[in-house]
């Protein structure tokens, strides 16, 4: 803190979602990332997500970071079942149990973090909630979808999004005022991803894909672009790294073209994996149909790789022109925006990777999103929690005649389960968790000798 200037506020955050570690993907990152740098800058917090397998109960990880992995049912995609209730006894005991001022949602596919925030208001606790996704308007998983996120952030404190085309979307489909929806943009830990010092020119030209194998990475297009390419490029090769139902598709190409000398399908990756995978490669595809902000072109920049990838959602957004290569999302411009690739690797006209690193681990920090979020925080502690009148008001109001009077009376009942929990066990006869974390986090330098990462699960690196 500088000298004179205002008193930090330490805040209590919890953290929500289905998707955390072990689990991999931007979600997981996000969550575990963000939550280091705000226990460095002196908040205590804790994550809260659904049991993985044998991981159940509460785990500690690096810096004392707690984990409640409660033992409710998944019920698609590594996504909770929910009834907007069956969680409200865990979910209470663990916002008294541990203090929480602040509970932060994290992702529209998340029925746990939709849960957290329609008790957190039932208590009385703020409400933060990221977005990390974009989501279209007419088909029906998206128009049911965008309802319920209408539902659970007309009153929710602030929202986050993670580039300004995902705000315009996220402020759209849920009828937001724009005021209450920042943009704070995903980082990526340059330490974490590096180039290769030590790495030969052979004579071939790699290009590597990262992604989940699925239609809204794009895959069919991919499909369509390494036949046509090889067939070219004899000196060209694919490393594709992901698993997912479009995988089979690949498989095919291999097949029929016989390019299995040229096409390695790796399967899934763990992420401390990504960063060798990467550095095996001169050019990153990335030909995804929609992405709201897009961590793996960042992880590829930062290890020195030219990247070519599709022009949508906020991937304009993410790195400057002189380090991304934008196509349309079709196989015909793809391919041409790779050949351009092609043609400067082989003229040598692209920038050293130790040079494009280095500019790209100024770009994004953990840290300062860390600060920003903070200040979101700062903000909604200052703000009034609306009364249940007022609540039920927004709710019939702001989510339509059917849908606002459904979920109006939802929140009349879990105020009434809510009151009954605290009749059976008042607030004041649960235990108070001792902090691992914050600054009030002694009992972690008590216990570990203040060695960071003192308490610690072994889990894959982020």
């Amino acid at each position: 803190m500088a000298a004179g200037g205002p008193a930090r506020v330490s805040h209590s955050v919890c953290m929500v979602s289905d998707f955390f570690y072990p689990n991999m993907g931007g979600v997981e990152s996000h969550v575990y990332q963000l939550s280091q740098c705000l226990i460095e800058r002196g908040h205590k917090v804790l994550v809260v997500t659904h049991a993985y397998g044998h991981r159940k109960g509460v785990r500690y990880l690096t810096n004392g970071l707690k984990v409640y992995y409660l033992p409710l049912k998944v019920m698609y995609n590594q996504s909770t079942a929910t009834t907007l209730f069956h969680s409200l006894p865990l979910l209470r005991d663990i916002f008294v149990r541990e203090r929480v001022t602040v509970v932060h949602a994290h992702s529209s596919f998340s029925a746990m973090a939709h849960d957290a925030l329609f008790h957190a208001k039932t208590m009385g606790l703020r409400t933060v909630f990221t977005d990390h996704s974009l989501f279209g308007f007419a088909d029906v998983s998206s128009v049911l979808t965008n309802k319920l996120l209408t539902v659970s952030l007309c009153d929710t404190n602030h929202i986050i999004c993670v580039s300004y085309t995902s705000k315009e979307n996220t402020v759209l489909r849920a009828a937001l005022d724009p005021r209450i929806v920042s943009v704070i943009p995903n980082a990526v830990d340059p330490t974490d991803f590096t180039p290769d010092p030590s790495k030969r020119d052979d004579g071939t030209i790699t290009i590597v894909v990262v992604s989940r194998l699925v239609y809204r990475k794009g895959i069919d297009l991919l499909s369509g672009i390494i036949p046509e390419l090889c067939q070219k490029y004899p000196e060209l090769h694919f490393l594709v790294g992901g698993e997912g139902p479009k995988r089979i598709i690949l498989e095919e190409v291999r097949e029929r073209y016989q390019l299995h000398d040229r096409v390695r399908l790796l399967g899934a990756l763990e992420h401390q994996d990504v960063r060798n995978v990467l550095v095996q490669g001169h050019i990153f595809l990335n030909t995804s149909l929609t992405e709201a902000f897009c961590m793996a072109i960042v992880e590829a920049a930062s290890c020195g790789l030219q990247v070519v990838s599709t022009k949508v959602g906020g991937i304009p957004e993410v790195l400057p022109e002189n380090l991304i290569i934008l196509c349309e999302p079709s196989v015909k411009s793809l391919c041409d925006g790779l050949e351009k690739a092609i043609a400067q690797l082989r003229s040598g006209t692209l920038p050293s990777p130790e040079t494009v690193h280095n500019k790209v681990k100024t770009f994004y920090t953990w840290r300062n999103v860390a600060e920003r979020t903070e200040k979101v925080y700062d903000r909604v502690a200052n703000e009034v929690v609306l009364p249940m009148d007022e609540r039920l008001d927004r709710l019939m109001s702001h989510c339509g005649p059917v849908t606002g009077y459904i979920f109006a009376l939802f929140a009349v009942l879990n105020f009434l389960f809510l009151a009954f929990l605290r009749w059976m066990t008042p607030d004041s006869l649960i235990d108070v968790a001792i902090d691992a974390t914050g600054p009030k986090g002694a009992w972690t330098k008590q216990c570990f000798g203040g060695k960071k990462g003192g308490i610690k699960e072994e889990l894959p690196s982020s």
